[in-house]
């Protein structure tokens, strides 16, 4: 053995020098102000190891000379620090005699000094993981814990090593330790008792919950157990700054309720402290209480709750009476319907008292009579509280509403004041809700049946009320009602037809119209053959009549017309009743060539994008909206754009920009959710319409002459304008669909984007090329293509006459790439940058920076299955941003502005949690950029700095003599989004530190008297909330 540890030692030649040290410790000649990680070191620690591993555990009986019966106890303790040290290690190597040997020699140390006790629980730590302990071990270890250590009296690591080994234990042998009985709890409680350390508390109470959740012998000692756990309660703990054990006080609160509601046997002692706590002054105390109370509820019977009941209910109905704070009264709410849901959950004998009969006789009793008065203050809390109880159960909600209902309709017939019924029938509406939450109606149960004709004529009454805010009300509740399965009779549903369409075309006021637009959608799909068979006739028979009328008047009325159609579409088969009438519409009114007629179109495209939305979960749905309307657009935009149709171009008005940017979205949300099988049999369509100009799938298909978009000639700009139809589609397609012909395509598309001199179709086929750029597989066809646009557009952007169309192509491919992280995309963002020194294509370039960060409508995006990772931004970010602050250093005073504004297009779109870790390196910037002449940088620079002054007050703060004075000046400015802006950004000092702003105080609130003059409400309005708060500042209270 010696020689071989000889040979261990010379092959540690690196830690030598330490060993001679150990040797003193072993002689006890170490110095005694050796420090002590000197004597176990790691040489000597591996050496120990090193015995252990081979079995030499024979030198344990001679260990006495290595120091460990020293006369001086830190000397024993250094040597017993070693050789736990070593046992941490190599714990799991140990065998079950070496195991015994060392758990009874530990067991012996922990009757000797106070200084060696650490060293004696470190190593009963490492013992405790072993697996190979014998039976009994674990029981004697404890024992001598509880019997020979006093815990409390030991430093925080130390009482933490105590758990630990008690955790240890109760997770490998359960069964040895509930064989110690209640003297394990005992023991525990007698550990516990009177710790303090939040980090040891949280692993005492998970002990506790174990005790009780393992079915541990708790034994005479529950109430001890209860006290030594509650004192915590309600948890006051503050977390120090910048504490590195990330302990918050949410935690705490956690773990000590999760030990309080664990079982029923504390609840003689816990529902007295609940309800001491809930009298208290502390609002935290209270919201504390309230939540124990309500997980409480989840194992509690009426047999723990009846002596506390009356006291229960005392407590929260006085705090929902009087307090002032909606948290609280959330939760005492969310407490009373637990109470009421834990009472009905009970079993009943047939001589026990009914207590959920004559808790909620109490809850009515009290607040039953408010009702009647619905202009006092305690009507809603009593309402809350009534309903509360009501949602607990299905027979709290019978046992509530049979005595609430007729009080009520009672009490709407009564008082005539709009406001007055109003605040009944929101009360009703509150229970007609919790029916709808127990789900259909039964004759023989239900009140609301009972009442069913009284109901009804409140609810059209409101209907028919002058007051917009009753009508909105009464619209919820006709919802409601029409969600109850069997509710309401056929005449009845004709009567909320009518009602329905009353309000949607002809109310003057758009939130009822609005609002009874929302509820025949909600009610559609509940009873489509009503809404099929009376509300869509009703609607296209006054689409299509002619009124003499003013025009305003005639075209609102359409307008509701349209909308009310779109919004009822929430079926399949109202879908297929509206769509042919929408499209119908749209072919008469695209004819005409004035300014309305180019809103009116736009109209039903809005109306058709709604319905598309609508139908986008529904496949059948779907597909019969996409091949009946995808179509029929195509076709009208082809035969508007024929050349005999464009003599008056743009006249034609589904030629109009506006008119085409309103089709792309019904289009690419046809396609957007439609199978891969049903895209492809689409796509073979399409493509061919644009490429070959095949209309044989179009309806009404024999145009004058043939399509040609991608053709040569002036005489076909009309029709080179439809390629934004051929993007919406194609650009929305599912990635795994082929798309034929794609190669071709991306050609056409490429050479129409860098040669148009329409900015529209030039963009649209930029925009389409980058699209399927995006989804196009990486392979040697993509390189290809993409070296086809390099070498297209290099040339275009060095001069000639084109260099915006190759601009904004650059820009859109840029996009596709940076997206999808593809390798090119940092060669051409560095294009990008060195545009920015261009004094022609600069600002674009700087405007184009946001184009990269921003999300783009109707390509590019995840909704039509572009392939766009995660942290794109950040990783742009990243990449660029400092050849960015570099270029700007490095440009002249001419182009310095392209720079500060492409910097803040990226900042002004970065995750605010990156942007606050790289804030004090780029504030510098942003605070010059506010100096910059162009109005969109400062309102950029503006956006950007407003959460950052919420989020980051202390580098903010660094800062605040320029904030202040820029901020001011921007007030002035001529444009009114910057003067609202910089006001925003002078309200948001406010939450810097208070020291750092009361100098400025008196300057700024003179300054911000100017505003309040401004000839803009809006800025006037900013004005004032941010004067107030620097009145505020420094105050008391604040």
């Amino acid at each position: 053995m010696v020689l071989e540890l000889s040979a261990h030692m010379q092959h540690r030649q690196g830690e030598r020098s330490l060993f001679p040290l150990c040797q003193q410790v072993r002689r006890g000649q170490a110095h005694r102000g050796t420090p002590l990680w000197f004597c176990a070191c790691s040489g000597c620690a591996s050496c120990l190891m090193y015995l252990l591993t081979r079995g030499f555990l024979g030198f344990l009986p001679s260990w006495p000379r290595f120091s460990l019966e020293n006369t001086d106890p830190r000397m024993r303790g250094r040597g017993i620090q070693l050789l736990s040290q070593v046992l941490l290690q190599c714990y799991s190597l140990l065998q079950e005699k070496e195991v015994l040997h060392l758990v009874l020699f530990y067991e012996s140390r922990l009757q000797d000094n106070h200084l060696v006790i650490p060293s004696v629980l470190q190593g009963l730590r490492a013992l405790s993981m072993c697996e190979v302990l014998s039976p009994g071990l674990a029981v004697s270890v404890l024992k001598a814990i509880f019997q020979e250590v006093h815990v409390q009296s030991l430093l925080q690591l130390d009482r933490h090593t105590v758990y630990s080994i008690i955790t240890n234990f109760m997770s490998t042998r359960e069964e040895e330790l509930k064989g110690l009985g209640a003297n394990f709890t005992f023991g525990f409680i007698q550990v516990m008792d009177g710790e303090k350390d939040p980090r040891n508390l949280l692993v005492a109470f998970q002990i506790v919950h174990d005790l009780i959740a393992k079915d541990y012998d708790l034994g005479p000692f529950v109430e001890e157990l209860f006290e030594v756990t509650s004192c915590y309660f309600p948890v006051d703990f503050t977390p120090p700054p910048n504490d590195p054990h990330g302990i918050q006080r949410e935690d705490l609160i956690l773990s000590l309720r999760a030990v309080l509601a664990s079982t029923t046997q504390f609840a003689e002692f816990l529902l007295p402290l609940l309800i001491e706590k809930l009298d208290s002054e502390l609002q935290s105390a209270k919201l504390d209480s309230l939540q124990t109370l309500t997980a409480c509820c989840a194992i509690y019977g009426q047999k723990e709750l009846q002596e506390f009941l009356p006291s229960l209910w005392s407590s929260l109905r006085r705090e929902v009476f009087q307090t002032a704070s909606e948290k609280i009264e959330t939760e005492c709410l969310t407490a009373l319907r637990a109470l009421s849901a834990c009472l009905s959950r009970s079993v009943l004998s047939s001589d026990s008292e009914d207590l959920l009969d004559s808790f909620l006789s109490s809850i009515l009793q009290d607040c039953r009579h408010h009702l009647c008065e619905p202009d006092m203050k305690l009507v809603w809390p009593s309402a809350k509280l009534l309903q509360a109880a009501a949602g607990a159960s299905l027979r709290t909600y019978h046992r509530i509403s049979h005595s609430v209902l007729p009080l009520l309709l009672e009490q709407y017939t009564k008082h005539t004041q709009s406001s007055q019924r109003r605040t009944i029938l929101e009360m009703l509406l509150g229970f007609l809700e919790l029916q709808q939450k127990w789900g259909h109606v039964e004759e023989d149960e239900s009140p609301l049946l009972s009442h069913q004709a009284p109901v009804c004529s409140v609810v059209f009454s409101a209907l028919l009320d002058p007051s917009v805010q009753l009508q909105l009300v009464g619209i919820k509740a006709l919802t409601v009602l029409g969600s109850l399965q069997g509710f309401l009779s056929s005449s009845n549903l004709e009567l909320v037809v009518d009602h329905l369409i009353r309000l949607a075309l002809h109310e003057e006021d758009s939130q009822s119209s609005e609002a009874a637009m929302e509820a025949a959608g909600s009610l559609a799909p509940t009873y489509p053959k009503v809404f099929s068979g009376h509300m869509v006739p009703r609607l296209e028979e006054e689409l299509q009549l002619e009124r003499e009328e003013s025009h305003h008047k005639r075209h609102s009325l359409q307008q509701r017309c349209l909308q009310a159609l779109a919004a009822v579409s929430t079926h399949t088969s109202i879908v297929k009743d509206t769509v042919p009438i929408l499209l119908q519409h749209l072919q008469k009114v695209q004819k005409g060539t004035e300014a309305k007629n180019t809103q009116d179109v736009i109209s039903v495209c809005q109306s058709l994008h709604r319905v598309a939305l609508q139908c986008q979960q529904d496949a059948e749905g779907c597909w019969y909206f996409h091949q009946t309307v995808v179509p029929c657009l195509l076709a009208m935009a082809v035969q508007a754009a024929m050349p005999e149709s464009t003599h008056t171009l743009p006249g034609k008005a589904l030629l109009e920009e506006e008119v085409l940017a309103a089709m792309i979205p019904v289009i690419s949300a046809a396609t957007a959710h439609l199978s891969p099988e049903l895209a492809a049999q689409s796509v073979s369509h399409v493509v061919p319409l644009f490429l070959d100009g095949d209309v044989s799938f179009l309806p009404q298909n024999s145009f004058p002459c043939s399509f040609q978009p991608f053709g040569d000639g002036e005489h076909l700009e009309a029709q080179r304008r439809l390629v934004a139809l051929l993007m919406a589609f194609v650009c929305s397609l599912p990635r795994d669909v082929a798309i034929p012909q794609q190669e071709w395509l991306l050609r056409e598309l490429l050479a129409l984007s860098c040669s148009s001199n329409c900015p529209f179709t030039a963009t649209t086929a930029a925009k389409c090329f980058a699209g399927l750029v995006n989804k196009h597989p990486a392979g040697q066809q993509l390189d290809e293509i993409l070296q086809l646009a390099v070498n297209r557009m290099e040339p275009s952007l060095a001069e000639g006459p084109r260099r915006t169309q190759a601009l904004t192509l650059l820009l859109w491919v840029t996009k596709a790439l940076v997206l999808r992280y593809h390798p090119l995309s940092s060669c051409l963002t560095d294009k990008l940058l060195g545009l920015l020194g261009d004094t022609e294509l600069g600002p674009a370039t700087a405007d184009g920076f946001s184009l990269l960060m921003a999300e783009s409508p109707d390509v590019l995006h995840k909704g039509c299955h572009a392939d766009v990772r995660i942290m794109f931004r950040q990783r742009f970010f990243t990449d660029n941003v400092p050849k960015l602050v570099r270029g700007f250093h490095g440009a002249g005073p001419d182009v310095k502005a392209n720079y500060l504004k492409g910097l803040s297009h990226v900042l002004n779109h970065l995750p605010k949690p990156v942007l606050v870790t790289e804030l004090p390196t780029l504030l510098s910037l942003l605070l010059e950029a506010l100096s910059c002449s162009d109005r969109v940088v400062q309102l950029s620079t503006l956006s950007c700095l407003h959460p950052l002054l919420l989020e980051a007050p202390q580098i903010m703060s660094l800062h605040v003599d320029t904030l202040v004075t820029k901020f001011l000046n921007l007030t002035s400015s001529p444009t009114m989004a910057v003067r609202i802006a910089a006001l925003r950004c002078a309200h948001a000092l406010t939450s810097l530190p208070t020291t750092v702003l009361l100098p400025y105080k008196g300057r700024v609130i003179r300054a911000l008297a100017k505003p309040l003059d401004d000839k803009k409400r809006l800025v006037r309005k900013e004005a004032v909330a941010a004067r107030g708060e620097w009145f505020l500042l420094g105050s008391p209270g604040r």
